[in-house]
């Protein structure tokens, strides 16, 4: 890399990596033992999937999030394929909806129900049969909903539209078919109408999902690549390999030309695999490790040097494999960027890592979280086979926010189980926000009755934090749950006097303003 100075400016330089608590960790999970170079865990904030074994064929867990400490033994599984699980993939835009792929040479989709689950889940919703030979790869298309890529042992890249009303499909709707060898990794741009693949045969290909053909091909003696991942919209591409000493390495490619990388960059001598993952919001590369416990992270720049290296979080504990959480399921409370699932087999452990930017101040961080994609679809399966293409629906992180959870035909929760203590304490917030109302007196009774009515529906707003309703939420069972809701409450108490605040600022302005046009009015 060429010459950068030691200091740069950036927000990002104190980054940290904090892990869970044992008790905020996943215990007793049986991971598979699969000598598959994938990441055998998917994660989204309502649940985490994890590739499990099972007799006598292929099967994965799926774990509510907020479901911590010890698994038992004989907890549910899906099982409904005939060989070992190779990938799974959550929908991008429904909580509840998950695929799979198998050494049965089949995908499936199935339906998760939202409560816990009681017994084993043996029949899928849909089931894909085009593949000759065992499919590794799955991935969901970044912003059309329903559309689905597989690839498998017989080079093929298979594109599949799941919005049909047939349980089993065996025609996909389009078939790419330029690769000599196996495929390792596939990668969308942020509309969705480019792919980028990563193959046994050592090249990078950036192919046009439209018009199913390769754009453009690279192939560096120095790089022998392995993962392959595009850097949100700075029109580059990230690829992890090892270099003719078989050093692990990783290289930069200009998306315009993949003749010869802008960087390459050795990280050591290990021999495990290397997963990247890339933060288009804070533009951000994360480099895990297979086999070792370390995260490397990086800051992605238009200009040279491209890469500048921020820290290592390090831990003892190697990872199998590992999840990422959705922006949309972060705790911005805490000023948490990225979260990582660590899959430790060692431990049977699921460990949580989250991603801090040191910041003092506690209200909401504006600048570190721009506006991001949502978990609503830009365009239906038919529009994008019809070719057109559109980038990710955007929307902000900040409490309060309307679009962050999954589509709106979801099941609803089920009521509370304790309804006399949720009542309690609804009744109890209620009276707080009536006492606080009551302080903008000396109004006119229309223009009073106004004001409460939009206090109200503003009220309504501000229970929703990062999409879950702290109203129908169960009442605090710990004394650490009883110090956030009570922290949580003296926020609204301070929001409110804001309001009322500001309120009576405005109606002391419009009275000057009326006694400024009658002494007008005096004078002519």
């Amino acid at each position: 890399m060429s010459w950068h100075p030691q200091y740069r400016s950036s927000k990002f330089r104190h980054v940290y990596g904090r892990p869970a608590s044992k008790e905020k960790c996943y215990d007793c999970v049986p991971i598979t033992s699969s000598v598959h170079d994938n990441h055998f865990c998917t994660v989204n904030p309502r649940f985490i999937a994890v590739v499990t074994e099972c007799a006598g064929g292929g099967a994965f867990l799926v774990i509510p999030i907020s479901q911590t400490g010890k698994l038992d033994p004989h907890y549910p599984r899906v099982c409904g394929h005939k060989g070992n699980v190779l990938d799974i993939k959550w929908s991008p835009f429904d909580d509840f909806v998950i695929a799979s792929c198998s050494e049965d040479a089949t995908v499936k989709i199935w339906d998760i129900p939202k409560h816990l689950l009681t017994k084993n889940i043996t029949s899928a919703r849909k089931e894909l049969l085009g593949h000759s030979r065992r499919v590794g790869l799955i991935e969901w298309h970044p912003t059309a909903n329903n559309v689905l890529f597989s690839t498998g042992y017989d080079y093929k890249i298979m594109v599949w539209n799941l919005d049909t009303k047939e349980p089993v499909i065996q025609n996909p709707v389009k078939i790419i078919g330029c690769h000599k060898d196996v495929i390792l990794s596939m990668s969308f741009n942020m509309d969705g109408s480019l792919l980028a693949t990563a193959c046994r045969d050592r090249k990078i290909r950036l192919l046009s999902v439209t018009c199913c053909v390769s754009l453009q091909e690279a192939s560096s003696k120095s790089h022998r690549v392995n993962k392959v991942l595009f850097l949100g919209n700075m029109k580059k591409l990230l690829s992890t390999g090892t270099s003719r000493w078989n050093n692990r390495q990783i290289a930069l490619w200009d998306q315009g030309d993949l003749s010869v990388p802008l960087v390459e960059e050795d990280l050591d001598g290990s021999s495990g695999l290397l997963f990247p993952f890339y933060d288009a919001d804070t533009h951000m590369l994360y480099v895990v490790g297979k086999g070792d416990g370390n995260i490397r992270y990086y800051e992605i720049s238009a200009e040279r040097p491209h890469l500048t290296y921020l820290m290592e979080f390090r831990s003892p504990l190697p990872q199998k494999g590992i999840g990422i959480m959705p922006k949309r399921g972060l705790d911005v409370s805490s000023c948490e960027i990225f979260r990582f699932y660590k899959l430790i087999p060692g431990k049977s452990l699921i460990e949580p890592v989250s991603m801090i930017v040191p910041r003092r101040s506690e209200s909401y961080q504006e600048d570190i979280y721009p506006m991001t994609a949502g978990a609503q679809p830009a365009l239906s399966a038919q529009e994008w086979l019809n070719g057109i293409n559109k980038g990710p629906i955007l929307v902000s992180l900040r409490p309060g926010s309307e679009i962050l959870s999954s589509l709106p035909q979801f099941p609803e929760r089920e009521p509370s189980l304790q309804p006399t203590e949720s009542n309690w304490y609804r009744d109890r917030t209620e009276r707080m926000v009536a006492k606080e109302i009551q302080k903008l007196s000396g109004i006119q009774e229309k223009r009073s009755q106004r004001k409460v009515a939009e206090r109200l529906q503003e009220d309504r707003h501000s229970r929703l934090s990062n999409g879950l309703d702290l109203f129908e939420c169960p009442p605090p069972k710990t004394e650490n749950e009883l110090l956030q809701m009570f922290y949580r409450q003296q926020e609204e108490i301070r929001r409110l006097r804001e309001l009322v605040n500001q309120r009576d600022v405005q109606i002391t302005q419009l009275e000057l303003e009326i006694k400024n046009i009658r002494v007008d009015s005096v004078r002519h």
